[in-house]
This record gives structure tokens, C-alpha cells and sequence, in this order.
């Protein structure tokens, strides 16, 4: 099949390199000519384990190619996907589909024969019928079908969700687009993993759904942990015995100082939005956006009482800014919130990331960039662990608490102990949802 992709970010770009991986001829489209120029030259814009690999092969097999050109990447296409942003409107919360009518707009003046228009972006919904009648509107004599095709991509494994997922879901009118929606995504058929087929407005709502549950698991798991700190339970063992109920399940009830990303943040606001539109209020969403807010804030306590009631003149050491390991995505991150109020504070921010940097640079202004964990950390009064990439995962505890100033550890992803912590020499040490080394520091 000849497929075009509309849209080089994250969503676009994976899903063009799988789908030409599947055997399909696709092509990406940009109207940023900086973005086409680097993908040709075989550079990824974004960090995405094996993607740069992944593109490099397709590429030179032939069956993917990068464009400015809308119009001829569409020709002869039998399906076009739109992936463009949907960032949150500012003043509603609600999804901003101007790039979405944008592109459907030319793709109906560049389409001449039948094709299946595919939002994959995220939309609320009713969008893809809005989608449908703006092509139909712009050009009335095309043969079309509109398709919702949601992603369920996490960074950091999105090639693997991909190939591998847990389900796809499609979205259709027809008959003739689900045949269509079929043969693209026939290699995952043919290795029997789940295809879901539904009316347009269910795929629309099955995204935001997911994601708001998630986050409602997120934000569950850290009040609880709030609990446990007065309570002295410990959350990993809490979490632990909750995971292993099936009705429950272990995913998402991991402690830490909120969630981030490019999805969660949005989708909520969004779903939000959608209820209070409809005159149902998704009070459980609403609740968890507000949560998730709080969390962080009370990151920040925990950070002041471990320097004394005030960052000024303090240095700290910050792991890690990216809103989880193994990407560069810096959206929502818990850094964009907690950071700041250091360097607001007074503090001196040594800041040590191994993706975070191209993006923090203008995000995280006022903060010191270090590759290394250990001079960071050198004569710091404070360590905090803020995103639990691996490379942060088996550090010499001993030796870090050596050569600070004051070896104050605040672990905010939960992967040392208390007992790492004493045995490396630190005087205190806060984590999330269990007992810390000092009860001063509570």
C-alpha cells in the first residue's frame, strides 16, 4: 500500500517508520523544512530508542521517504494520516484542532481519488466527523472515508507498542474503510493481535478514557503514598499488594512527584472539557488534574524541609528533568514545576539529564548543565533524583555522600532505601510514601 504520513513528530514519525517497516511505501510529511532536511540526512528529531535504526533501514529498502510536498505525497495514497499537534487551547483546556482542519482542508484539495483520511492524532470527540464534513465542504466531488485510529504509544518504547500492541483501535463509517484500515495494519492481524473496530466516536473516546484512567491511577497511588508517610506504611509494599490483584494490576502504581508528558496533561484537560460541554462532568478527572498539581507542590515542602525551610544560597543536584527516562520530552514534566522554585528560591541548580538538555536549556533557565551525576553532586547540600533514568539506578551512593557539603538525599522516584541511604553515610533521606532516614525531614 502507499501510505502518507502528515506530521514528523513523535506520533507521526514513529508511526511512519513502523508502518514502511510493515512493508508499506510511505511518505512523511513537514512543512518545517529544517525538520525534512535533518530526517533526510538520516537524523531524528526526537529521542525514541531504535527509531534513528529503524528509519535508516526503511530508507534505504526504499519504502520511505520525507517531503514538503502534500500534494504528491497523497497522490495515489490509499490512506492519509493526519498527526499533527493538538496542543491544549489556552483559556478552555480544550484540544486546539486548527492544525487538524488545516491539513484536512488540503488534503481535500490535493486528494483526486478514493483515500481513507486517518486522524491519528489525539482529537476529542466528534472531531473526525467535523474532519469530514470540512474535506467535504472544501472539495464536494471527492471520493473519501474519514477513520479514527488513536495511538497508544509510550515514549521510550513506542517502537515495541507498535509492532507489539496491546490493541488497535479503528474507527470507521464503512465497510470500504475497514477494509482499507485492515490491509494497512494486516501484519499485526495476521499475528493475531486484538484489532477493535468501532464507530468513529468511540475510538475518539476509548483514547481519552485510557489515558484519564491511567492518570487516575497515578494520582491514586500518590495520595495514597501521602498517607503512608503519616500513616508509616510503605507504598512499594502497598503497591506491591495492590498490583497483584488482576482486577488492579501492578501498571501505573509507581509513587513519584506526579505525571508529565506530552498525553496525560492534555487528554485530562481535554476530557474534562468534553464533559463539561456535554453537561457531565467528569468530576474524577477534574479531581486528578487537581491532584496531580498538588503533588508536585508537595515536592517542593519536601525539598525546603530538607534544606532548612529556605533554598537560598543552597546548591542542589538534580537526576534527572524529562518527565520519565528514556526520552527528551520535556512536556508537564514535574521538573518545570519544582525546578523553578529552587532556582526562585535562591538555590544554585546543578542539573544532570541524559536527554534533557536540548530541551531544558530554554525550559529550565537559571540552572547549571553537568554531565556527570558525581560533580554535580560535589559539595551540594542537596541530591535530588527527579526522573529514574537507569543511569541513575546503581550510583555510589558511598561516594556521593563523601564529597557534598551537607548529604541530604531527596529520592523522589523510589529506587534506593533507606538502608542504601544510611549505609552510604547520608544524614537524611526523603523518598515518596515511606518512613525518612531523619524525622526532621518529614
Amino acid at each position: 500500500m502507499k501510505i502518507a504520513v502528515i506530521g514528523t513528530g513523535y506520533v507521526g514519525l514513529v508511526s511512519g517508520v513502523c508502518f514502511s517497516d510493515f512493508g508499506h511505501d510511505v511518505v512523511c510529511v513537514d512543512k518545517d523544512p529544517a525538520k525534512i532536511e535533518m530526517l533526510e540526512a538520516g537524523q531524528v528529531p526526537i529521542y525514541e530508542p531504535g527509531l534513528e535504526d529503524l528509519m535508516a533501514k526503511n530508507v534505504e529498502a526504499g519504502r520511505l521517504t520525507f517531503t514538503m510536498d502534500l500534494p504528491s505525497a497523497i497522490d495515489g495514497a490509499e490512506a492519509v494520516f493526519i498527526a499533527v499537534g493538538t496542543p491544549t487551547r489556552r483559556g478552555d483546556g480544550h484540544a486546539d484542532l486548527t492544525f487538524v482542519m488545516a491539513v484536512a482542508e488540503e488534503i481535500a484539495h490535493a486528494a483526486k481519488d478514493y483515500t481513507v483520511i486517518v486522524t491519528k492524532s489525539t482529537v476529542p470527540v466528534g472531531t473526525n466527523r467535523k474532519v469530514k464534513q470540512t474535506v467535504h465542504k472544501a472539495n464536494p466531488e471527492l471520493d473519501f472515508d474519514v477513520a479514527s485510529n488513536p495511538e497508544f504509544l509510550r515514549e521510550g518504547a513506542a517502537i515495541d507498542d507498535f509492532m507489539r500492541p496491546d490493541r488497535v483501535v479503528v474507527g470507521v463509517q464503512t465497510d470500504r474503510a475497514g477494509q482499507v484500515m485492515a490491509d494497512v495494519y494486516r501484519p499485526l492481524f495476521l499475528r493475531d493481535f486484538p484489532i477493535v473496530t468501532t464507530d468513529l466516536e468511540s475510538a475518539e473516546m476509548i483514547k481519552y478514557a485510557a489515558n484519564a484512567f491511567l492518570a487516575t491511577k497515578i494520582t491514586f497511588i500518590n495520595e495514597i503514598a501521602a498517607l503512608c508517610e503519616r500513616t508509616g506504611a510503605d507504598i512499594k509494599q502497598v503497591s506491591k499488594g495492590m498490583g497483584l490483584d488482576g482486577r488492579i494490576g501492578n501498571k501505573f502504581l509507581h509513587a513519584g512527584p506526579g505525571y508529565g508528558g506530552s498525553c496525560f496533561p492534555k487528554d485530562t484537560k481535554a476530557l474534562a472539557r468534553i464533559g463539561q460541554e456535554h453537561a457531565v462532568p467528569m468530576q474524577i478527572t477534574e479531581t486528578v488534574i487537581k491532584v496531580n498539581e498538588e503533588v508536585k507542590r508537595r515536592m517542593i515542602d519536601k525539598l525546603l524541609d530538607l534544606c532548612g525551610g529556605s533554598f537560598n544560597g543552597k546548591t542542589i543536584a538534580v537526576l534527572g528533568v524529562t518527565f520519565k527516562p528514556n526520552t527528551d520530552d520535556m512536556r508537564d514534566a514535574p521538573a518545570l514545576t519544582i525546578v523553578p522554585a529552587m532556582v526562585g528560591g535562591g538555590a544554585k541548580v546543578r542539573t544532570v539529564d541524559p536527554q534533557g538538555m536540548h530541551e531544558g536549556e530554554a525550559l529550565l533557565p537559571g540552572v547549571k548543565w553537568m554531565d556527570d551525576p558525581y560533580k554535580a553532586a560535589r559539595n551540594a547540600d542537596l541530591l535530588v533524583i527527579l526522573t529514574e533514568w537507569n543511569e541513575f539506578r546503581g550510583l555510589d551512593l558511598k561516594r556521593i555522600a563523601k564529597h557534598m557539603a551537607t548529604p541530604h538525599m531527596a529520592d523522589l522516584r523510589n529506587i534506593y532505601s533507606i538502608k542504601d541511604a544510611k549505609r552510604a553515610g547520608f544524614a537524611a533521606y526523603v523518598s515518596i510514601g515511606r518512613t525518612p532516614l531523619d524525622p526532621s525531614c518529614e
